[in-house]
């Protein structure tokens, strides 16, 4: 066996995702040969890659049918995060992908996904940060267990930085961390504005290979200051299968395909899809509507990201300060991760494709 032999054998490997082989993308390193044993590092476009056992299997299947079938094929893996970013990076220089999940109403568990999307990249291996976006209705200190906690400032290059908290593995930043938390925002669009800012500027978030920012409802003033001030990578949208979250929605659609916005979609996410008591696991009762969600992505030629269904033990993790991906119920961890997964690998299909965001005049 040659290495030349090896590499001709994974050219026959696609990448599920971005639809070239293995080689054409400079994705195989560190060729191996000794004797019947070869081994050789798959670098993946993230560490939360939910292709990496079908690549395996398929790799050595083509070594085995291809070169040598005595082979013994050991498939190591390593990950850099793609990255779309060709702006000057004075901002977030460190973070390669910059993920807003928004809706276009409250009320349809945007911050439910925002939260387990970030626990999901995060325990397949990304570094990842969760800003909470929303200063009206500030919701990741319930959902992490960390309220009345307060962030820590430290000196970078002489400037005063923001430490955010570190929970589950995942960085964590909030307004519900700076103010009482018995007290109302009462701030005008400018003040608002002002705070997201900082949250990007003043926050010293670090090496990060996803920054989840969960967005207030709407299509506003916030969503605005946000891309005038950051490239985002892509929007996620959340939304329940009824036609009244459906139709705002459309707006929440309608404002990132505007010429002067044009932030890609990476896909949609329809919530509360079904319900599904613990008691009858092969019934779904459709409480809101059957498929809307998945229908209006349909529509919109948009990917659709999965059904995440009302499940008792979502709702409880969000209140007790253990989201559900760090529960017990495989039936909740399933779906979510399969939501996460979606994400994961249209973000990279979007890295490949796609111009980089221009940031918002």
């Amino acid at each position: 066996m040659t290495e030349a032999d090896i590499l001709k054998a994974l050219s026959n490997v696609q990448e599920p995702d971005l639809g070239k082989d293995l080689v054409t993308l400079n994705m195989v390193k560190d060729i191996q040969i000794n004797g019947n044993a070869v081994a050789f590092t798959i670098v993946l476009t993230t560490p939360a890659c939910p292709m990496k056992d079908m690549m395996q299997k398929a790799s050595e299947n083509a070594i085995r049918l291809l070169v040598n079938k005595e082979a013994q094929v050991k498939v190591n893996f390593t990950s850099q995060t793609t990255s779309n970013r060709k702006d000057n990076q004075q901002v977030l220089s460190s973070v390669k992908n910059i993920i807003a999940v928004v809706s276009g109403k409250g009320g349809v568990g945007k911050s439910t996904v925002s939260a387990n999307l970030a626990l999901a990249l995060a325990q397949g291996g990304a570094k990842v940060g969760l800003m909470d976006a929303d200063i009206y209705g500030p919701s990741v200190p319930i959902m992490f267990g960390v309220r009345g906690e307060r962030p820590m400032m430290k000196d970078v290059n002489g400037k005063g930085m923001i430490v955010p908290l570190k929970k589950y593995g995942i960085e964590l930043m909030s307004i519900g961390l700076l103010v009482d938390e018995k007290n109302a925002v009462v701030w005008r669009g400018p003040m608002v504005s002002s705070a997201v800012r900082q949250f990007v500027t003043d926050v010293d978030w670090g090496e990060l290979d996803y920054l989840v920012i969960d967005m207030p409802p709407g299509t506003g003033d916030i969503h605005l200051t946000l891309m005038q001030t950051v490239p985002v990578t892509g929007v996620v949208i959340v939304t329940t299968p009824q036609p009244v979250a459906l139709a705002d929605a459309k707006k929440g659609i309608a404002m990132f395909g505007q010429a002067q916005v044009n932030v890609p979609i990476i896909g949609l996410v329809e919530n509360m899809a079904y319900f599904t008591p613990a008691e009858l696991p092969e019934n779904k009762y459709y409480l809101f509507g059957k498929e809307g969600g998945k229908k209006l992505a349909e529509e919109y030629e948009l990917p659709f990201l999965g059904q995440v269904p009302i499940i008792m033990s979502i709702r409880e993790g969000g209140d007790l300060g253990k989201p559900a991906m760090m529960s017990d119920d495989p039936a909740a961890k399933q779906a979510l991760t399969d939501m996460a997964s979606a994400a994961v690998r249209q973000i990279a299909i979007r890295n490949a494709n796609l111009p980089k965001t221009n940031l918002v005049a």
